[in-house]
């Protein structure tokens, strides 16, 4: 097997496409192994660990373009040959017109002087500078960029919050603004429910759900991840609801985070009792009836927030149900399921490419089965030992920095959770094997493409060796987005997944096959 290294000068392109055309790459024939990204000192030790890197990679600056590839020689040839046309073809896809986009801040605002926005996915090192600029140019900020410091974060939303502009991330994966998804996001209508997320697929789950549920969205602002931390202190968090507040489109303020800072929790709410609009909140395992003490309406899951925004939207009274399933239908399928169960497959596997998904999912298992491993736990004592090797029931976020190092984030590319259902599914005590999809922007063009022959063949191999294996799972996106929401529901249907509307209810049901459980 040869490793070849191609170094493109003084060629840049947003970390998004970078992983996508990781993705094409490693899927050409004889490829075992690709990485694209801007040679940065960080990105060439990612590849150097990963085992990518060839001589050619000497005397490289971080403005240029480095792609490795690994696999046979005839095949690295043939995709040589390619290389120069598909990247010209991913660097023009977002102009319907083919034109090249502007390749600096100053050559953009020249092309397009009322543009209010800029999105950053450069290197964390010039992300921050960048983000200065334009917020000094009174733009507002998308940046999907991380890795830049907390004192660099500090100090742009200060000053953001000081010209009343949005400041979202570092590190922010997911928003959308008048309409226009940015980063990884989905298609969804517009309406009037207002979301602030300081997670990336939680405020997807959020956003597609209200979707789904007839409802739509006035905007969607995503924070980055470290926004309600003490260090930071929540300021966009706060600049984004005094937007909303302000906003006459927005009848609802949803807000939805993993737990902030006791302190700043405290701060936000105090906030949101000012508010004269209907505030949901759901702090992922946070405090529901401090929530409720400061007058919000308390959200226990991401559907639950969505739910009772929609509610709350159209003024209804009672709680409403989301659940499209009666209990004597999910008790037949626990039946069914587990029917054929031998003693000791007792275990779920969660194989998550969704970081809040993965929180979530391990928050309702805790209280249905007990411990629950992760290499991102909820404890450090239920912290796995080896990032390969599961033990008991086990939830893994694979898009943790251990598992993309030299690979693209996994709702991009599903090698690894490929390689983790082939290895889980042959545990002798595994039952249940729990997934999240992701759809939309910057996502995996077809996942059933790939989710479906795994889980066929993980099933047909079980099935020769007298086992049975149960798959549960979510798909979080739309029918407006390009993958068609309905049409991979029926292909991984088709191929043996049970899926459930939302995470929350994928987990439950994992939960109750398990455990053999009823529901009351």
């Amino acid at each position: 097997m040869e490793t070849r290294t191609i170094v493109k000068r003084n060629t840049y392109y947003d970390s998004v496409t970078l992983m996508q055309i990781s993705s094409r790459l490693v899927s050409q024939p004889g490829i075992v192994e690709a990485a694209a990204m801007m040679a940065t000192p960080a990105n060439l030790a990612v590849m150097e660990d990963a085992g990518l890197l060839s001589a050619a990679s000497h005397d490289v600056n971080p403005n240029d373009l480095i792609i490795t590839f690994q696999g046979d020689d005839s095949a690295i040839e043939a995709v040589l040959v390619q290389l120069d046309e598909f990247l010209k073809e991913r660097k023009t896809s977002g102009d319907s017109d083919g034109v090249e986009p502007p390749s600096t801040m100053v050559e953009a605002f020249a092309r397009d002087a009322d543009a209010n926005l800029v999105l950053i996915s450069t290197p964390g090192s010039y992300a921050a500078s960048e983000a200065y600029r334009a917020l000094q140019e009174n733009r507002h900020v998308f940046m999907f960029s991380d890795n830049v410091s907390i004192e660099d974060e500090v100090a742009l939303k200060k000053l953001a919050a000081e010209k009343g502009l949005l400041m979202m991330g570092p590190d922010c994966g997911t928003a959308i603004i008048n309409g226009h998804p940015l980063g990884f996001a989905n298609v969804v209508r517009r309406g009037p429910i207002g979301v602030i997320g300081a997670s990336g697929t939680g405020l997807q789950e959020v956003t597609s759900l209200i979707d789904r549920l007839g409802s739509g969205v006035s905007q969607a602002i995503g924070l980055g991840t470290h926004d309600l931390s003490e260090s930071v202190g929540g300021i966009m968090m706060m600049m984004a609801i005094d937007a909303l507040e302000a906003d006459t489109e927005t009848k609802v303020i949803t807000l939805i985070s993993k737990p902030p800072a006791a302190s700043i929790a405290r701060k936000i709410l105090q906030r949101v009792e000012k508010i004269n609009k209907p505030v949901v909140v759901n702090f992922l395992g946070g405090d529901l009836r401090e929530i409720h003490s400061h007058g919000a309406i308390p959200a226990f899951t991401l559907e639950d927030a969505a739910v009772l925004s929609v509610a709350a939207a159209d003024d209804r009274e009672g709680e409403p149900v989301f659940f499209t399933q009666s209990a004597e239908e999910i008790n037949q399928v626990i039946k069914s399921e587990t029917s054929s169960l031998l003693p000791e497959q007792k275990y779920i596997r969660g194989l998550f490419s969704g970081g809040t998904f993965c929180y979530e999912a391990q928050l309702l298992l805790r209280d249905m089965i007990g411990k629950v491993y992760s290499n991102t736990p909820l404890s450090p004592d239920l912290k796995i030992a080896h990032n390969t090797r599961s033990q008991a029931h086990t939830l893994l976020d694979l898009g943790s920095d251990e598992y993309t190092v030299g690979r693209p984030h996994p709702m991009i590319d599903f090698r690894t959770r490929l390689d983790f259902i082939e290895h889980e599914t042959d545990q002798v005590d595994v039952a249940v094997i729990l997934l999240d999809v992701v759809l939309g922007y910057g996502s995996h063009a077809d996942p059933a493409s790939e989710l479906a022959p795994a889980v066929l063949a993980a099933r047909e191999k079980n099935a020769k060796l007298g086992r049975k294996i149960t798959f549960v799972g979510s798909i979080c996106g739309t029918n407006a987005d390009f993958q068609k929401r309905q049409d991979q529901v029926q292909r991984l249907a088709d191929a043996g997944i049970i899926l459930m509307d939302s995470n929350a209810q994928a987990a439950r049901l994992a939960g109750l096959i398990a455990t053999r459980g009823v529901v009351a």
